[in-house]
């Protein structure tokens, strides 16, 4: 038997063949051209019908569909109220894709479904709970407690991103200012990096960027600080300060079994980045005298994670 996860990104909609090992056995991808509600529903299933077909499973072998949205959901009710990337709201999409095809369709935040398949993966059966962050564009958290997504009253639950790490900060599209994602993503890394480029003009940075801070990203304070750069170092010590004192947030919120850390910047280097964090979180966190504790770990599913996740959504409702 296999369940059908499907991940609506920005520019595609992209499907993937779950079995019951957790291992996504097939995908296929389309792009995402927006019309209607009724034609999305119809790319859905068209899409979900079409990757059973190719890879000669039948319908009766399909248990159900899970899809990750980026936005908020009613998962209850099968319902996107509001996304990212397609001018949509309140929408019954669970009811309009079972006019093509009779069979339970689960919905979840594209983060939180990310969050399921890293859970899985590492084993559902010895993982009580997990937290996934991922560093991208900004600060996504996904939040599993006892086996289940942590949805909140309204399906908006486990936002870190926008915690507030430094009050009166940076603003955030949230409308608060100081808010985690501000620091810790790659956009705030990329931030950092060029506002030090600017006090020290004989920094290796500059060459780095080729003279120009718009080629800044992800990699080129890293990439610095490897190469003896003070200046670069300096950022790369700055950035995971900031990750440290949201991560340090969660684990004594929520003292989560495990803590995954995902995105881009997670493929740097240990000793620059999950090492410094994981002693940091160790100084800081609450729970010093405690027996037990959370562990610190690289994502391991990478752009996988979500769609595995979202087949699994029947699971964990």
């Amino acid at each position: 038997m296999y369940t059908i996860g499907i991940d609506v990104g920005g520019t595609n909609l992209k499907a993937g063949l779950v079995n019951e090992r957790y291992e996504l056995a097939a995908s296929r991808k389309i792009p995402l051209v927006w019309e209607s509600p009724e034609k999305l529903a119809a790319d859905l299933m068209g899409l979900a019908l079409s990757l059973a077909e190719e890879n000669g499973v039948s319908r009766e072998e399909i248990r159900s569909i899970g899809m990750g949205v980026p936005g908020m959901v009613d998962a209850k009710q099968g319902v996107i109220r509001r996304t990212v990337n397609i001018p949509i709201q309140n929408v019954p999409i669970a009811q309009l894709m079972g006019r093509h095809w009779d069979i339970p369709v689960y919905l979840g935040n594209d983060a939180d479904c990310a969050a399921l398949g890293e859970y899985y993966h590492l084993g559902a059966d010895q993982t009580e709970s997990l937290v996934l962050v991922t560093l991208g564009t900004g600060v996504g958290t996904g939040i599993i407690l006892d086996g289940r997504i942590l949805r909140g009253v309204n399906g908006c639950g486990g936002e870190g991103g926008h915690m507030v790490i430094v009050p009166g900060g940076e603003p955030c599209t949230c409308g608060r200012r100081g808010c985690w994602e501000r620091y810790a993503s790659a956009t705030g890394l990329i931030r950092l990096t060029r506002e030090a480029m600017e006090r020290d003009r004989a920094s290796l940075l500059w060459q780095l960027a080729e003279g120009d801070p718009a080629r800044v990203d992800g990699r080129t304070a890293f990439a610095a600080a490897r190469k003896g750069d003070r200046t670069g170092k300096a950022v790369v010590d700055q950035y995971v300060d900031y990750l440290a004192e949201g991560i340090c947030n969660l684990v004594n919120l929520l003292q989560p079994a495990v803590i995954c850390i995902g995105g881009g910047i997670s493929n740097e280097e240990d000793a620059w980045l999950l090492h410094p964090l994981q002693q940091r979180v160790r100084a800081w966190r609450y729970d010093q005298l405690a027996d037990r504790h959370t562990v610190i770990v690289k994502a391991q599913l990478g752009n996988d994670a979500g769609i595995i996740g979202a087949a699994l959504l029947g699971a964990a409702s």
